[in-house]
């Protein structure tokens, strides 16, 4: 198989075009995380606004406490939603990345595949040994490229696991910790 102008031509397109929807995926989730940033600036402003006005209309020191107290828990609220909404822009942007990228390795992929086989084909005449070696030998690396990305993904879903479940963990700590603290005042 050989190499010609218009496959390299083809094969260039193609990695403009994959370059610039990766470029909108990008551009996409830096979007998002500006919209959520913006919302949660806005947000936080009229609640700062609000929140003094509590403040100023505490009487006595024990008022100044029950208003301070009945702003953690939304606080907290609200920094674990926004920590969610963080973490699903930042896990789709990846996934599209993820995407991309298993995309083009599999294209990859084929036209090595591709090119082993057309070379094969071509051998010379009493090779049969030294061909069926080199099959032997692509294809136990076709496996073990297929065993690392199962097992690399098989890590990465554990990481993402293993993360959502000390969040949740977290977040049952600190809600005890608030209830208990509401009790006892």
């Amino acid at each position: 198989m050989s190499f010609n102008a218009e496959q390299f031509t083809a094969s260039a397109q193609a990695n403009l075009n994959a370059a610039a929807g990766l470029s909108q995926t990008a551009f996409a989730g830096f979007e998002r995380l500006v919209e959520l940033n913006l919302a949660a600036g806005k947000a936080a402003v009229g609640e700062s606004f609000t929140n003094a006005q509590a403040f100023l209309s505490a009487k006595t020191p024990q008022d100044v406490l029950a208003v301070q107290a009945a702003l953690v828990q939304p606080a907290f609220e609200k920094a674990v939603s926004y920590g969610r909404h963080l973490s699903d822009i930042a896990n789709s942007t990846g996934a599209e990345f993820t995407k991309a990228a298993e995309s083009k390795f599999a294209e990859s992929e084929q036209a090595v595949k591709a090119l082993v086989e057309n070379s094969l084909k071509n051998a010379p005449a009493g090779s049969d040994a030294a061909v069926a070696v080199i099959k032997t030998a692509f294809e136990a690396s076709q496996t073990a490229a297929e065993t690392l990305k199962k097992v690399a993904k098989q890590a990465a879903d554990t990481a993402e696991s293993n993360i959502k479940a000390a969040t949740a963990q977290a977040e049952a700590s600190v809600k005890a910790a608030m209830s208990k603290a509401k009790a006892k005042a």
